[in-house]
C-alpha cells in the first residue's frame, strides 16, 4: 500500500511537534519538509498494517498497548517504542524491499522482542 500523501495542513496544529508522519489510512500525513524515504517507508508499514486489521481494529489495538505499557510504569517514548506495531516499523523502515514480501500479520513476530 503506497498512501496518498498529504505535506502540510492546518490538522498539525493539533498534533504534538515530535510528530513528524502519521498513516491514517489511507493516508500519509506529513509535516511540510520533512519526507524522506526511510519515514514514507515506515508510515507505509503502518498502512500495511491498518489494511490487515482492517483499519478500526489497528487503532484500539495500537492505543490499548500504548496504554498498557503506560500502565506498566514505562515513560511515553518507551511506551511508543514497545508498541509491537511501532518495533515493526522501525525494524523494517530502512528495507525498501520488506513490503513485498511482508508477512501477513508480522507485527505479532514483535510482541516479545
Amino acid at each position: 500500500m503506497k498512501g496518498l500523501i498529504i505535506e502540510g495542513g492546518w490538522w498539525w496544529r493539533f498534533i504534538p511537534r515530535v510528530n513528524r508522519a502519521m498513516a491514517v489510512f489511507p493516508f500519509i500525513l506529513a509535516r511540510r519538509g520533512v519526507l524522506h524515504p526511510v519515514l514514507i517507508q515506515h508510515e507505509q508499514i503502518h498502512l500495511a498494517q491498518q489494511l490487515e486489521l482492517l483499519v478500526i481494529p489497528f487503532y484500539i489495538w495500537y492505543f490499548l498497548e500504548y496504554f498498557w505499557h503506560r500502565l506498566t510504569g514505562k515513560s511515553h517514548m518507551q511506551a511508543y517504542l514497545d508498541i509491537s506495531f511501532e518495533k515493526e516499523a522501525y525494524r523494517h523502515e530502512a528495507d525498501p524491499e520488506y513490503l513485498i514480501d511482508r508477512p501477513l500479520w508480522a507485527f505479532l513476530k514483535q510482541w516479545n522482542k
